[in-house]
């Protein structure tokens, strides 16, 4: 890593978060019971849905979420890879699904995986870090072949998770191409590509892994607690403790909200600085509440874990304009097809769905509304195929989504396509210098509006220069011949 990276507060907040959360783990629950938790939540399968606050208490969830961030944002800066708003963004998919599905075991193979396919590219760990980490989504792979499965044996769990992590990282780089950066969870769309072949592979085998359902209910009020004081935290940390003022703080998170659709990669903490970025994490966190709240759910393992999420990416993609339509169309959806918003897998689609948020940002709130409404009804079947074997489901179904809804509306409806170009793959989790605003996702009208006035001003320099010509050159010319048309009527 070249120089003293600029973010390197990252590190820290995050180490001081994950205590906070240890620390009031502690203070919920007795230290026996969370070491008793612990157990249990390392042992068992994980597969989709399985709530760590059901299987070993809210004190033993915690401290695995905890642990897990502490974990992982260690392996990012032993890597040596930069900090910047993605960062953020994986320390909140990491905290969020260590509250369901990963722990401080099951995402090493999968790692060290990863670790292996760079060597064996010849390339620093650090340009595949990040996808490591993400690569995660795919740990109830592992505890299933070490737990769960007929041949199931510890070995035989490393090495699936190591042969995961390997296999990944080219993977997921071409899923993200095809998506055109209207889903967020690239990953989970490429593991749910790569969990639908292993489990036939897996049933051919005689093992039938299914999805399951542990969901926790009684927790509810102190989870509020806890989100409500994160949130408030966030904004007010954000407006007051960073180095740019209050009032350009809150001028800025607004620049966020009308002038950036989302798309991926959208770097908001380079583009716009840490001040409104933790104004819109606190903000964010808020909606993914109040969604719960009107939805009638409850606040558990995995409903916060997709609150984590969501205030994850508020530095990458987020903000309140882009996710409340794919919000409002999960909602309405639930109506449509005979269900209730309550019903667990549609809270976790209301809050995960939000990954089609660039759809809303870029085309417009009705598109994000109807991409809304498709996943609510897509993401309770894409569940079937991979098993509860990939964590990111929505992301799995928010990638089919979107690689239907990009050519269709843009053919159709709108006539606006973002480029991608190769160097916006990775240049962006691989720096943390602060960002061209002009780039990665601004809303067109910037651009245009420039064009405008440069072409305006152009044209008036020309007319002007025209003119000058013009006064010149009738000074100077013989006086002009009569019309032909009025000569030959003389004639």
């Amino acid at each position: 890593m070249k120089g003293k990276n600029r973010y390197e507060g990252i590190f820290w907040g995050t180490i001081l978060v994950a205590v906070l959360m240890i620390l009031i783990a502690f203070i919920l629950d007795k230290p026996i019971n969370i070491l008793t938790g612990l157990y249990h939540i390392v042992t068992m399968q994980d597969l989709l849905i399985t709530d760590y606050v059901h299987i070993g208490g809210i004190g033993a969830a915690l401290v695995n979420s905890g642990l897990v961030m502490i974990l992982s944002i260690c392996v990012i800066k032993i890597s040596g890879d930069p900090f910047n708003g993605f960062t953020i963004v994986e320390m909140g998919l990491m905290a969020g699904f260590a509250l369901f599905g990963k722990n401080i075991l099951n995402i090493w193979p999968i790692i060290l995986g990863t670790w292996l396919y760079a060597k064996y590219q010849k390339e620093p760990f650090s340009k595949h870090a990040s996808v490591a980490l993400l690569a995660t989504s795919l740990a109830p792979l592992v505890s299933y072949m070490a737990l769960g499965s007929i041949h199931a044996s510890i070995p035989l769990g490393i090495a699936v998770g190591v042969m995961v992590g390997f296999i990944l990282p080219s993977l997921s780089a071409y899923t993200y191409k095809i998506q055109n950066g209207m889903n967020l969870y690239n990953m989970g769309f490429a593991c749910g590509l790569f969990a639908m072949m292993i489990v036939p592979v897996l049933t051919a085998f005689g093992d039938h892994p299914d999805s399951v359902l542990y969901w926790a209910e009684d927790y509810s009020q102190s989870f509020i607690i806890i989100l409500a004081m994160a949130c408030i935290s966030f904004i007010l940390f954000g407006t007051f403790c960073t180095s740019m003022p209050a009032k350009s703080v809150w001028a800025q998170y607004w620049r966020i909200l009308s002038d950036t659709t989302g798309r991926a990669p959208s770097d908001y903490l380079r583009m716009f600085g840490a001040g409104p970025v933790l104004v819109n994490t606190g903000v964010n966190g808020f909606i993914g509440m109040l969604y719960i709240f009107l939805a009638g759910g409850q606040f558990n393992g995995p409903t916060v874990g997709g609150i984590f999420t969501i205030m994850g990416f508020s530095a990458f993609g987020k903000h309140a304009y882009n996710i409340i339509p794919v919000m409002g169309g999960v909602y309405l959806g639930a109506y449509g097809m005979h269900y209730t918003p309550d019903y667990p897998a549609l809270q976790l689609a209301g809050l995960f769905g939000t990954c089609l948020a660039p759809v809303a940002g870029h085309f417009g709130w009705p598109y994000g509304v109807l991409a809304g409404f498709i996943h609510s009804a897509l993401v309770l079947q894409t569940g079937g195929p991979v098993a509860g074997l990939n964590l990111y489901n929505n992301g799995f179904s928010g990638g089919l989504i979107a690689i239907v809804l990009y050519p269709t509306i843009t053919a159709i409806a709108r006539h606006r396509r973002p480029h991608l170009q190769d160097r916006d793959y990775y240049d962006l989790f691989e720096a943390s210098d602060p960002a061209d605003v002009n780039q990665w996702g601004l809303r067109e009208k910037w651009a245009m509006a420039f064009l405008r006035r440069r072409f305006a001003k152009i044209l008036s320099q020309q007319k002007a220069a025209g003119q000058e010509d013009s006064a010149v050159l009738q000074a100077a010319a013989p006086a002009e011949p009569e019309p032909r048309e009025q000569s030959i009527q003389e004639n």
